[in-house]
């Protein structure tokens, strides 16, 4: 997604200087980062170690491993605002005239320094205001609040310092100028009271996320900006939510699935499950493109994540589709399409952030998303055996012995999704100890097959840290806007309304997926999950569904817009590694979209049936 730049000047040694200042500083976050993952990693591992080796334990450990998150999100936020997770929705402002285009960038830029502000700012009035210590860790509580706020600051300094690099100081200047402008507004505009102040913080993250503002950065200005329409969360409360919003044990389990995913790839086992693949099903018609699809729902119980399996596919199974034949474009909509089932079958960071916010069962949730994974699976199988007429199978049938070598090839991938799922549904482990479990399991062997060394080591842990510090901030950013609408008695107003067309199961679960397939358009899934869960499962439970049924249903549905415009994460990770352009993959993932809306349809009549027996 790109827009038109204005017409840059000739680069001065300031500007080339202040380019590798930030470049620096870049590199050693993600350094930093990166050693925050391995500190956490290792914390996790040795409770783990003492408590199921020598039945003992070390009663600080969770609290210091949520400590340490913090401090990953802190560290990783300055990198999140220009980063491929940064989650800009920058179509709209490309519609723009090239005038227009510059002024909506600035307001974008801006209202990201202002979140940074309200970080940096709002983190100092909490470490001022806030006294003791921690019972367990004796470390002073203003230790959190503080690191938050140097992350707010670094953040500032790194989008000035990009926008003076990239367009030289006026529009530094402006962007700065702008946020700080921002910022007073919400300080002293007073009297604009509203009766839900949510919907003033609704409306101002609209505004920003159309101008191509970062996501998470939009949420935090939005809740900001209430406080002038009487919104009861003062900006050093906001913090705190912020923070309180990213301080549970069961987020650890994000950084860990994101790095084992990583490891996997890194360590080539995941080329040995495309191999196994390829002998099970290489001989069917369109057979490249069903291995895609059995080897993507493998890498699912390893990964956790779409964009991963989508980055990854594009690397290694688009160049073999276009070798065999298919167009670039179809190639990459495949991939893209089967990637999704990453955050559907288990372990899947999707359903972690699900149950963070719902307090649903973890474990349930993951039985559940092994039978919504085979239901789509089968879709997508479906579809790509109609739309592969002319395409002939990448190999003959494999013989029992070579599905056999490619099996045992391909066990210790394998392995490291049983040792997670049934950890995890068997109560053996908590999920993330099973996470940290599953990195060590894919570090021993990657180790012992010789297949990782020193640079891709660290590339791995510094990629995932980054990734789960972007992911932590919206969860973070999610938490106070969250409040407002919990203070706002949103989900009574939405239970009302669903219930007034109808409360039955079959009504209720139509109008919540059109809610969902509409937000979904415009919503990140981490922060649609995260905002609307809370809302629409009350309406679900006094509708008689099954919450669990109803948790699963709500992910899948909002993983299908990984594929739709404008947002269409996947279909843009897919483009941007194999070099497709993502409007024709657009058009070339509508037949398997149609698939994926088919099946869930067919869960949803399911459970609205299983409810109306029950």
């Amino acid at each position: 997604m790109s827009t038109p730049e204005s017409a840059a000047p000739t680069p001065t040694a300031a500007r080339v200087a202040t380019a590798a200042a930030l470049d620096r500083l870049a590199f050693a976050l993600r350094m930093l980062g990166a050693l925050v993952l391995a500190a956490l990693l290792v914390l996790v591992l040795t409770s783990v170690t003492l408590r199921y080796g020598f039945g003992a334990g070390l009663i600080w450990t969770e609290e210091l491993a949520v400590w340490l998150n913090v401090l990953l999100v802190a560290v990783g936020a300055p990198l999140a605002a220009n980063g491929p997770l940064a989650m800009r929705l920058d179509v709209v402002a490309g519609l723009l005239p090239a005038r227009l285009q510059i002024i909506a960038r600035v307001i974008a830029d801006a209202i990201a320094v202002d979140a940074g502000l309200v970080l940096m700012l709002g983190g100092a009035d909490v470490m001022a205001a806030i006294g003791g210590t921690s019972t367990v860790l004796g470390l002073p509580e203003w230790l959190r609040f503080a690191v938050i706020a140097t992350g707010g600051g670094l953040m500032i300094v790194m989008l000035c310092g990009r926008a003076f690099v990239q367009d030289g100081p006026a529009r530094a200047i402006a962007v700065l100028a702008t946020g700080i402008t921002l910022y007073l507004a919400a300080h002293h505009l007073h009297g604009l009271n509203l009766a839900s102040p949510s919907v003033a913080a609704g409306l101002f993250a609209a505004i920003g996320l159309i101008l191509g503002a970062p996501l998470p950065h939009t949420l935090i200005v939005g809740v900001s900006l209430a406080a002038a329409f009487g919104a009861l969360l003062p900006e050093p409360a906001l913090v705190q939510n912020a923070v309180v919003g990213m301080s549970k044990f069961l987020l650890l389990a994000i950084p860990f699935f994101l790095l084992a995913g990583g490891l996997l790839t890194e360590g080539g086992l995941a080329d040995r499950l495309v191999r196994f693949a390829a002998t099970l099903v290489g001989h069917l018609r369109g057979g490249l493109a069903q291995t895609t699809l059995v080897s993507s729902a493998m890498f699912s119980g390893a990964s956790g994540s779409s964009v991963a399996n989508a980055a990854f596919g594009a690397k290694v199974m688009v160049p073999a589709l276009v070798a065999h034949g298919y167009k670039l474009p179809r190639a990459a909509a495949i991939v893209a399409a089967t990637a999704m089932l990453d955050n559907i079958i288990p372990p899947s960071i999707a359903f972690l952030i699900l149950a963070a916010a719902t307090n649903l069962s973890v474990g349930a949730l993951l039985v559940g998303g092994f039978v919504a994974g085979g239901i789509l699976a089968l879709a997508l199988g479906i579809a790509l055996h109609l739309t592969s007429r002319h395409e002939t199978p990448s190999r003959a049938r494999a013989s029992g012995a070579e599905r056999a070598r490619a099996f045992v090839a391909s066990l210790p991938a394998v392995g490291l999704g049983v040792v997670v799922v049934v950890g995890i549904r068997f109560g053996v482990v908590t999920t993330t100890e099973a996470s940290a479990l599953a990195v060590a399991y894919a570090l021993v062997v990657c180790l012992m097959l010789r297949s990782l060394n020193g640079r891709t080591l660290v590339e791995a842990f510094g990629q995932a840290a980054s990734e789960a510090a972007a992911i932590g901030l919206l969860i973070g950013a999610a938490a106070p806007f969250a409040f407002l609408l919990a203070v706002d008695r949103v989900a009574d107003t939405v239970t009302a309304a669903v219930t007034s067309f109808g409360g039955g199961p079959f009504a209720v679960m139509l109008i919540a997926n059109v809610v969902l397939l509409v937000a979904g358009l415009v919503l990140d899934i981490g922060a649609a999950i995260l905002l609307l869960a809370p809302l629409l499962l009350p309406a679900a439970i006094a509708a008689g569904i099954d919450p669990i049924q109803f948790g699963v249903i709500l992910v899948v549905n909002l993983m299908i817009h990984g594929l739709t415009p404008p947002l269409g994460i996947l279909v843009y990770v897919a483009s941007g590694v194999s070099g497709a352009k993502p409007a024709q993959v657009f058009r070339e993932v509508v037949p398997l979209l149609l698939a994926l809306l088919c099946a869930l349809a067919v869960m949803c009549v399911a459970s609205a049936m299983w409810a109306t027996r029950h």
